[in-house]
């Protein structure tokens, strides 16, 4: 078993970043960027008004002056009119009156470049293409970018135990909820999911649907990696020729995780429990993902917040624990059973906080926790 840093570290020594591809802006929010980019046109691109108003020659503009309007500069192609504006006015026909007491050459004037000048870093390479960087790359004339193609994903629940959604659970069985939440996972990354498939406690059966899978650049298996003498994920993975990297992680839920991979494809394999699956995911499989598709350091790590402990939280002997609750405001509240099982309590969670091995977190503690959501 290994530690948690050191498999995370080995996971993504093994990431190989896809090829880049070309994608229009309007099919490129939340992909990475996967060069890096300058300005080519400064911002604003020529000097303009800052408001409506009147342009004045500010050196007869004094109070109570009585200019005469000789032209009208809407918003649009230039008119050759030098703008500067003041409110400070008070219209008479054709004539506008001055009320201010004093006009500076350049006020209300935003100057070209004053935002952006030419040449100036506007994308890094990994960058996420959130909203408003799509908006600065389209104030360059930018109709397409170059990004990280999506990570192709096959996911695949395994078990006796599952009955699919449109059958009725016979006594012992219960239906299968990892499938659909390992998708959602790994869309809400940004991966495409093009197989999804289950695969009951047949060795044969499973070393098939393996070998489907194996074909995509990520494959996410859920259950049996654990060592029961019905957990056959490790033994047919070597049969497909399949390396297993590492086996059991010092993590809490989680333990029983696996990764390894066959040619390209990165295989994860996370316990069956709906809480292990998913701390698992976000912990071990998100960044992996992240970093294929082309993103770079803190895109690949969950976004935190600090709060405050409402009340005391014990963690686990010998390994660091992830308890699931709602962070409301600043205040952190550990919510329901923390088994590896809980689902409903984990529904109702937006926050992870991690607590190092033999740790006692005290009500009113300091803490940073996790957004999930």
């Amino acid at each position: 078993m290994i530690s948690e840093k050191e498999a995370h570290a080995k996971i993504l020594s093994a990431v190989v970043p896809l090829p880049a591809t070309r994608v229009s802006l309007g099919d490129a929010l939340d992909r990475f960027a996967a060069t890096d980019l300058f300005a080519t046109i400064p911002l604003p691109p020529f000097d303009n008004s800052a408001m409506d108003g009147y342009a004045v020659v500010a050196g007869s503009a004094g109070r109570n002056a009585r200019l005469k309007i000789v032209g009208e500069q809407p918003a649009g192609p230039s008119k050759n009119l030098s703008l500067s504006a003041t409110e400070e006015t008070e219209r008479e026909g054709d004539f506008v009156l001055i009320r201010a007491a004093q006009i500076q050459v350049g006020d209300f004037v935003r100057k070209a470049g004053a935002d952006l000048a030419i040449g100036q870093q506007i994308l890094n390479r990994g960058d996420r293409l959130l909203p408003a960087r799509l908006g600065l790359l389209a104030s360059q004339g930018i109709e397409s970018v170059s990004v990280g193609t999506r990570a192709r994903v096959a996911i695949v629940t395994t078990g006796d135990e599952l009955a699919g959604p449109r059958k009725q659970p016979r006594v012992g069985e219960i239906f299968d909820s990892n499938g659909v939440m390992l998708d959602a996972l790994a869309a809400k990354t940004g991966a495409e999911v093009t197989m999804q498939r289950h695969s009951p406690d047949n060795f044969d059966t499973l070393c098939t649907t393996l070998r489907d899978a194996v074909q995509h650049d990520a494959l996410i298996i859920s259950g049996g990696v654990s060592v029961g003498e019905h957990d056959l994920v490790r033994e047919a993975l070597r049969k497909i020729g399949a390396e297993i990297d590492l086996w059991r992680v010092a993590v809490k839920p989680g333990k029983p995780f696996l990764f390894g991979k066959r040619d390209r494809c990165l295989i994860f394999g996370l316990p069956g429990n709906p809480v292990s699956a998913f701390v698992t995911f976000l912990t071990f499989v998100r960044p992996a993902l992240l970093q294929m598709m082309g993103a770079t350091n803190a895109a690949l790590t969950l976004p935190r917040a600090s709060a405050c402990l409402t009340h005391e939280v014990t963690g686990d002997e010998t390994r660091p624990h992830y308890f699931r609750g709602e962070l409301s405001g600043t205040r952190f509240t550990v919510i329901g059973p923390q088994e590896s099982h809980a689902l409903f309590g984990l529904a109702r969670s937006n926050a992870l906080l991690r607590v190092p091995p033999g740790e006692k977190l005290s009500a009113g503690s300091e803490v940073e926790v996790l957004l999930i959501r």
